[in-house]
């Protein structure tokens, strides 16, 4: 379905966090994902701010938060949920989990261009 370019749609997303110590509640915004049922979309960009991580966690093992941090992006477009529904993935990547590697919250806005959001959320809250 398409949707004329000045007609906003409802948009989802989450940020995806690192929690290097789930006690402490201390998080790294390291990506965002991002769902529109209307316009059939959902994408994750991810971005793992090493220096943040190394003062939050020196002895966090990087490589398992870059291959969690990997999942979250292959999700999206491939792997054993590639054949549901979007929001049915997206429900699944957005479920509250108690790892190093977490989603955020679930929040909406309205948009007429998903992938100009993911970049614009991109650079607002997860880079430095």
């Amino acid at each position: 379905m398409t949707t004329p370019a000045d007609q906003r749609e409802v948009f989802e997303y989450a940020l995806i966090r690192v929690v290097p110590r789930v006690e402490r509640g201390e998080a790294i915004n390291a990506g965002v994902i991002v769902y529109s049922q209307q316009f059939r979309y959902l994408r994750a960009r991810i971005e793992l701010d090493e220096g943040r991580l190394r003062a939050l966690a020196p002895a966090a093992d990087r490589d398992a938060i870059r291959a969690a941090l990997g999942a979250f992006t292959k999700a999206c477009t491939e792997g054993p949920l590639a054949g549901r529904p979007l929001g049915e993935r997206f429900r699944w990547l957005t479920a509250p989990r108690s790892t190093i590697v977490q989603p955020g919250p679930v929040h909406t806005g309205l948009t007429t261009d998903p992938a100009a959001e993911i970049d614009r959320l991109f650079d607002t809250l997860v880079r430095s």
